[in-house]
C-alpha cells in the first residue's frame, strides 16, 4: 500500500522484453535507502517487486498482464519516473490510500495555466469515471491528487508548482499516456452497496434505499 506522495523521481536505465513480461533496471537514490529484495516500490503508479538492487539502481519483473494494463510498457531508457516506496503503518498519510493497481490507461487532454500552478485535463475510460468524484481522490501516475472537476470524457486536477517540479506531471504534455488508480473506498463501498441492492446501484436505487 502506497499513500501517492511521490519521494523521488527514478529513470529508466533499461527495459528489456522477455518471453513473458518484461523486466525493468531504474536508477534511483532515496527509494533504495532501507528497501530490500522482495520489497514494493510504486512506480509511475504501479507495484513493482525488487528483485535486484546496486548502490544506484533496482530492477523488478514486470508481468504481462501489468504491460496490457499500464503505460510501462511504453518507457524508454532515460525516461523519468515517480517513486514511492510501501507505506510503513508509523507514517503520515499525506496522501490517499493507494494499492498500486492500476485499473486503466488515461490520457493528457489539456494542459493550461492557472495562476501560479495548472490545470489538467485527463480522459478516462467509463471504467475509472464511474469511480470519480468532486473532490475526491485519484492517483494519477501514482500520484495523489484531488478530482476539480469531473466530465462526460473524464476529470481535471489542479497542479501545484511543487507536484510539478517533484513528478512526472510537470514535463506531461496533451496526448501523453498515465495510468490511473481510482479510490479503493469507492469500489469496497459499490462492492458492498451491490450486495444488499439487487439489480445493482443507481442514484434510484440508492434513494430507494435510503443511501442518498
Amino acid at each position: 500500500m502506497f499513500t501517492g506522495i511521490i519521494e523521488e523521481l527514478g529513470s529508466v536505465k533499461a527495459l528489456r522484453r522477455e518471453a513473458a513480461g518484461a523486466r525493468i533496471t531504474i536508477s534511483a537514490k532515496l527509494v533504495l535507502e532501507g528497501t530490500a529484495i522482495g520489497d514494493s516500490i510504486c512506480v509511475n503508479g504501479v507495484c513493482l517487486t525488487v528483485v535486484e538492487k546496486t548502490g544506484d539502481s533496482f530492477s523488478a519483473d514486470v508481468a504481462k498482464e501489468t504491460l496490457d494494463v499500464t503505460n510501462l510498457g511504453t518507457l524508454q531508457t532515460g525516461s523519468k519516473v515517480n517513486l514511492e516506496r510501501a507505506l510503513q503503518l508509523s507514517a503520515r498519510i499525506g496522501g490517499h490510500l493507494v494499492s498500486g493497481h492500476v485499473d486503466a490507461v488515461g490520457k493528457v487532454r489539456e494542459k493550461r495555466e492557472e495562476g501560479s500552478g495548472w490545470r489538467l485535463l485527463f480522459d478516462a475510460p467509463k471504467t475509472v469515471q464511474r469511480y470519480l468524484i468532486k473532490k475526491g481522490s485519484v492517483a494519477i501516475d501514482g500520484i495523489s491528487l484531488t478530482v476539480a472537476d469531473v466530465d462526460a470524457a473524464g476529470f481535471s486536477v489542479a497542479m501545484i508548482p511543487h507536484t510539478a517540479k517533484q513528478t512526472t506531471l510537470g514535463f506531461k504534455k496533451p496526448g501523453d499516456t498515465v495510468n490511473l488508480e481510482s479510490d479503493i473506498i469507492g469500489k469496497y463501498v459499490e462492492k458492498l452497496v451491490s450486495g444488499r441492492i439487487e439489480g445493482g446501484v443507481s442514484i434510484e436505487t440508492l434513494m430507494k434505499s435510503g443511501f442518498a
